[in-house]
């Protein structure tokens, strides 16, 4: 939590406090006063000169006796002061404490987890006061009302003139002679009078009286009409309300300062009675509550559930707020009877913050699981394709190698059927690991279209007989986009076999087209695959970008298809989509960023024989037909090659003959390529910038580390003859330019 967020809490916290009605004071573990609010200081006036935070308990417990505050301490001071240190800070619920004021409070004290312990004080002199009324009410009914302090007042109905007063009355009206003088009112006299000559009675009728001192207040009057000396006489019992105005008064501000939605409303007819500030806010200044509910008898479901047991708690409902503008709230609520009527007292919490971050760790949640999956999807394909590595790599590198001796026409075309394939295998596995790191294998400017016939000449032979035409509407003279050709190759391969999948399963459509273009924008290369067949189901739209996720029947498909497809468009900087707005069919799109001049000198090769200088290479593998292969291809343009199958024997070989080159293997027995690297660089360090690795697990976190901290040129395998030849020539080049 952050300092601005720790000071609104704490403002909070001490804004609550203040807003409570009752005392509150916290001492520390040390027994020092740490915060209090002002009804405490309120509630100990006679020494709030001392309140301030750090005052020790001790020291106020002294002063209060010396001043005389608290009755049971008075004359006995030191053993009070005494009595309360020996008892120490114990737990305390509800002891009153009565001061010499007359005041009374009912104090409790809770000690904390943390060792201070908590003061709370509560102002109980009025509720003392109308105990003490009611005790003389019982004995004014045992012993005449001139013993009571009840206000009552006994006058004529017809003049007012008082016939009799009861102490209390004298105490409240002064020596009054007629009852008129009592009323702030001349009219409410008459009124109240009115309404008893309809039933003979009236119970608590609200008026407004006139105190000896001359002081407005309001009270309630109670009255009977009486026959006195053959005169009818009405007989009043008043009760000063001003205490109670005062309370409700307070209860009215706690609620409007209340930092949250409170109501009243009448259950049945829905008119709202009183709101706080926080639900005016919300739902608007309405007269009902019926209002609030934008949905056809939801508020009646809500009474009902009410209803059921007096009370709700987060009763979840779709509200409307004073913009009309709906949202979900949660809805806690008391039934209870108020001037004998239902009445609803309730609290509104908006939801809608709560949702949105429910709907974003869902959506966290999703993504989660779905990179867990793409985890799991590389450790199999990294698995897989560094067991097919070696084996392709011999086979890819022979065939190219006879392609180049052979002069045979029909041993030519058979070479290169075999050869063809084994790229395609080799590319194929080399489109998996690139998926499975989440980043290109190799980018370099791309001509979009010739990615697209590649890819649909592929793809055709898949379609041959089932009736479906595959049509292109390529826009010439596009730009050059930055790109692994390969990648891009298979990933509209991917998405042109798809649609011929769910067009020959429906038996619905016969046309896939593929296009491209130039963005608007013209920063941007589109492609679009797009079919007259069934089209993608609304409520699988949205997951089929999924790793794993598959309508096919068990055995079709993986899952993993458009999976890939996403990280091969986003590993570019690009974007693909589905068009949701498409009726007939479906249309994926593409977007692909144009490539921009980097300014960077093509590298200097020398692909093909005729190395002079006859320079000397150290080829490090534990495969032995790999490590011949690449031997075979070296020594053709004229290389020296060295064989090593372990790290071990590497090193060895290195102390022995000087070499312009060495290629190593990752994973060897003995001494494994990150190993092999350390000796390099502290027995050799000459040849740090003459090393490269030739792998076929660039997965692994120890070969991601070592290429990462080694900084060195690599191959993944399967390799082809070029790809070798690039690789030596690359760092020849590169050690030409050093020296």
């Amino acid at each position: 939590m952050d300092k601005r967020e720790a000071h609104k809490a704490r403002d909070l916290l001490r804004d609550a406090i203040e807003s409570l009605s009752e005392g509150f004071a916290l001492y520390d573990e040390d027994s020092r006063l740490v915060m209090f609010n002002k009804r405490y200081a309120e509630m100990n006036h006679s020494v709030a000169d001392l309140l301030e935070p750090g005052l020790d308990w001790e020291v106020l417990m002294r002063e209060t006796a010396r001043r005389g505050i608290y009755t049971e301490a008075l004359g006995r001071e030191d053993q009070w002061v005494s009595e309360r240190l020996h008892n120490g800070v114990q737990y305390i619920q509800d002891y009153e404490l009565h001061h010499t004021d007359g005041t009374c409070y009912l104090v409790s004290v809770h000690p904390t987890e943390l060792g201070g312990f908590v003061v709370t004080r509560t102002d109980i002199t009025a509720k003392k006061q109308a105990e003490a009324f009611e005790r003389d009410s019982d004995l004014l009914v045992r012993t005449v009302l001139d013993a009571s302090s009840a206000v009552v007042v006994m006058a004529r109905i017809g003049d007012g003139e008082i016939l009799y007063r009861s102490p209390g009355a004298l105490d409240l009206f002064g020596p009054t002679k007629n009852a008129r003088q009592h009323y702030a009112f001349e009219v409410d006299r008459a009124d109240y009078i009115t309404n008893m000559l309809v039933d003979g009675q009236v119970d608590d009728y609200r008026l407004t009286f006139v105190n000896a001192r001359g002081e407005m207040f309001p009270a309630t009057v109670s009255g009977r009409i009486a026959e006195y000396k053959g005169e009818e006489a009405l007989v009043s019992s008043i009760v000063d309300l001003t205490e109670q105005v005062k309370t409700e008064e307070m209860i009215r501000q706690i609620l409007e300062a209340c930092p949250v939605p409170i109501q009243m409303t009448n259950a049945e007819t829905g008119k709202v009675l009183f709101t706080s500030p926080e639900t005016t806010a919300m739902f608007g200044a309405v007269d009902s509550s019926h209002s609030y509910y934008p949905v056809p008898g939801s508020r009646r479901k809500y009474l009902d559930k009410l209803r059921e047991k007096g009370w709700v708690n987060d009763y979840k409902v779709e509200l409307s707020n004073g913009d009309g503008k709906s949202f979900w709230a949660a809805i806690s609520s008391r039934l209870i009877k108020f001037k004998g009527e239902e009445v609803i007292v309730s609290n509104t919490r908006d939801l809608t913050d709560e949702l949105a971050i429910q709907d974003e760790l869902e959506r966290q949640r999703q993504l989660l699981f779905q990179n867990e999956k793409m985890s799991a999807l590389g450790e199999l394909l990294a698995g897989v394709a560094h067991e097919l590595n070696n084996p392709l790599s011999v086979v890819v590198g022979h065939s190219l190698m006879l392609r180049e001796e052979a002069v045979e026409p029909e041993m030519i075309r058979r070479i290169e059927k075999v050869s063809s394939a084994a790229e395609r295998c080799a590319k194929i596995v080399k489109t998996f690991l690139a998926m499975a790191r989440q980043q290109p294998t190799r980018m370099e400017p791309t001509e979009i279209n010739a990615v697209i016939a590649t890819a649909i000449d592929v793809a055709g032979y898949g379609g041959q007989g089932s009736g479906i035409a595959i049509d292109c509407d390529l826009e010439e003279g596009l730009p050059d986009i930055v790109a692994d050709a390969d990648q891009l190759t298979q990933l509209v391969i991917n998405l042109v076999i798809n649609a011929e999948q769910a067009i020959t399963k429906s038996g619905i459509g016969d046309r896939i087209l593929v296009s491209s273009r130039r963005s608007s924008a013209g920063s941007d290369i589109e492609v679009f695959v797009e079919d007259n067949g069934p089209g993608i189901p609304d409520a699988i739209r949205a997951r089929i970008f999924e790793p794993f996720f598959t309508t096919k029947e068990v055995g079709d498909g993986t899952g993993i298809g458009l999976a890939f497809c996403h990280r091969i468009i986003r590993s570019h900087g690009g974007q693909i989509w589905l068009d949701k707005d498409r009726a007939l069919g479906s249309r994926f799109g593409m977007r692909l960023p144009v490539a921009r001049a980097n300014g960077k000198e093509t590298l200097k090769t020398q692909p093909g024989p005729g190395n002079d200088d006859g320079a000397r290479i150290l080829v490090v593998d534990d495969e032995v037909e790999v490590a011949e292969l690449a031997a075979e291809i070296l020594k053709k343009d004229g290389f020296l090659v060295d064989l090593a199958q372990s790290g071990l024997e590497a090193v060895e070989r290195l102390k022995r003959t000087r070499y312009r080159v060495v290629l190593s293997d990752f994973n060897m027995p003995d001494m494994d390529g990150a190993a092999l690297y350390d000796a390099i660089a502290r027995d050799f360090p000459d040849l740090l910038n003459r090393t490269g690795f030739i792998t076929g697990d660039t997965m692994g976190r120890a070969s991601q580390s070592l290429l990462k901290m080694s900084n060195r040129p690599y191959l993944e395998k399967p390799v082809s003859p070029s790809e070798l030849r690039q690789l030596v020539y690359t760092i020849l080049n590169d050690t030409e330019d050093d020296a």
